[in-house]
């Protein structure tokens, strides 16, 4: 479906230009004053409204513009209302923008700055209205603890269904920080081993000269500090999972006598002669790309295909859509009420700093950084430097000229919150003009704000005074 626009304009032919314009893209209702524009809005719940300031009965003033305004604000706070202004009424736009406006555009309209602020105001409210569900209790269906809304994760969801049921080896592929141990359990809680242990072991973290012992157990005496007999992690899973992670860091001859086990569901203790028959379920995961190992030598290509009898592969948080904002809504419930902070909302700024982020660390990155914001979050409000996901466009050198220290993404962290803003803002805006030729509307679009808006911060920031970019501005 179309996204709903609300035209508010007491000129017909205006109203008439502008729905023409934005007519392929949008769902458009108009409005000549504000007992009509109320009366729409009601009625559509447009995500954008277009609203001219100056309505009858008093179109030589702001008064209604600005009722129309509140009352929208009233029945939907979440609505992006654009006001359009002449040049002499900037004071008034700026005032709507204080009052609840989400921007503003000059008269007479530039139709590329518009279709790219609509597109814009279009995201963020479709991002603050599913974050607000989200609150409200509409969510996906927990499977076995995880969340997952989206096509993606909804096919992991089948895959484990279905493997779940027999009992051939599974090979679980993905990113670290994905959360393959937990397809793992949920393999495991619903299969027919359930009633067994679920065992799991992290081959890289344990010493090559000790993984065979920790895995096959050894006899007493079979080598020195022996001094008893022990179990190993094969044997301690019969009757459940053995859960091999980052199996594909395993040594070449561990994987021999791991192949073994495969084919004949028996070991040998290290220094033990007889041969243990142990009957578990097999799953393996790794985040390594076993075709360039297998290529490599590295990993022996007949483990590979009894390991990978299925191959169930998660996808990077990056690429699971809104289901970021879902696990982050559920991190920020869980850290909320373990720190006594459970009022805690993103904002909506935030809310686009998490869908922005790349989250090379995946859901583990995720939930360690909401896990500090909860801790150090000064406001009511979690905003993306809280979360330390404020980006910037410009170059290392641009930071070059402070000694204070840095976070991973460029901020200051020696400075206040409103500092370290306006830094940000005044470097970005700098950079941007001067990466788009002094290109004023390409550097708007390229930071998401409408022109107007840029020369606001261009005027806030002091910029047009900066010697370097006085030759550009004189010729815009």
């Amino acid at each position: 479906m179309k996204p709903k626009l609300l035209i508010i304009d007491d000129d017909e032919e205006i109203r008439t230009q502008m729905k023409w314009a934005v007519a392929d893209g949008y769902e458009v209702a108009m409005a000549a004053d504000r007992k009509s524009a109320l009366v729409a809005f009601r009625k559509q719940r447009p995500e954008v409204v277009l609203l001219d300031l100056g309505l009858p009965p008093s179109p030589n003033d702001t008064n209604e513009g600005m009722a129309t305004l509140a009352g929208m604000l009233t029945l939907d706070r979440l609505a992006k209302i654009i006001i359009i202004s002449g040049q002499s009424e900037r004071v008034n736009a700026i005032r709507a923008i204080g009052a609840g406006a989400y921007d503003f555009l000059y008269k007479p309209l530039d139709l590329r700055q518009l279709t790219v602020l609509l597109e814009r105001c279009v995201y963020v409210s479709k991002l603050e209205r599913d974050y607000r569900r989200m609150q409200d209790g509409e969510r996906p269906d927990i499977f076995e603890g995880m969340l997952g809304g989206s096509e993606v994760m909804q096919e992991v969801f089948k895959t484990v269904i279905k493997v779940a049921k027999s009992n051939v080896p599974v090979l679980i592929l993905g990113e670290s920080g994905t959360g393959k141990e937990m397809v793992a359990n949920a393999i495991h809680r619903r299969s027919s081993f359930k009633a067994g242990p679920f065992v799991a072991i992290n081959c890289n973290a344990i010493p090559e000269n000790l993984i065979e012992s920790e895995l096959f157990g050894y006899e007493k005496g079979s080598f020195t500090g022996a001094n008893s007999q022990r179990v190993g992690l094969v044997e301690t899973a019969a009757g459940g999972t053995l859960f091999l992670d980052e199996i594909g860091d395993l040594p070449p001859p561990i994987q021999v006598k791991l192949l073994r086990y495969l084919q004949e569901k028996r070991i040998q203790r290290v220094g033990g002669r007889l041969e243990i028959e142990v009957e578990a379920r097999v799953l393996a995961a790794t985040h390594v790309d076993l075709a360039k190992a297998l290529a490599a030598g590295r990993f022996r290509e007949d483990l590979y295909f009894r390991l990978a009898v299925v191959a169930c592969k998660l996808p990077p948080l990056r690429d699971r859509g809104e289901d970021i904002l879902l696990v982050a809504r559920d991190f920020l419930k869980r850290f909320g009420v373990q720190h006594g902070r459970d009022a805690l909302e993103f904002s909506s700024s935030a809310l686009q700093a998490i869908m922005r982020h790349y989250w090379a660390g995946n859901v583990r990155e995720l939930q360690n950084r909401i896990q500090r914001a909860v801790v150090m979050a000064d406001e009511r409000e979690i905003t993306e430097m809280d979360l330390e996901l404020v980006t910037s466009v410009y170059p290392a050198s641009c930071l070059a000229e402070s000694d204070g220290p840095r976070h991973r993404n460029g901020a200051h962290i020696s400075q206040s919150l409103k500092q370290a803003r306006e830094h940000l803002e005044r470097d970005m805006v700098a950079v941007a003009i001067e990466q788009h030729g002094g290109n004023v509307s390409s550097a708007a679009k390229a930071l998401g704000i409408s022109r107007p808006t840029f020369y606001e911060l261009l005027n806030k920031l002091g910029i047009s005074r900066n010697r370097n970019l006085d030759a550009r501005l004189d010729d815009l």
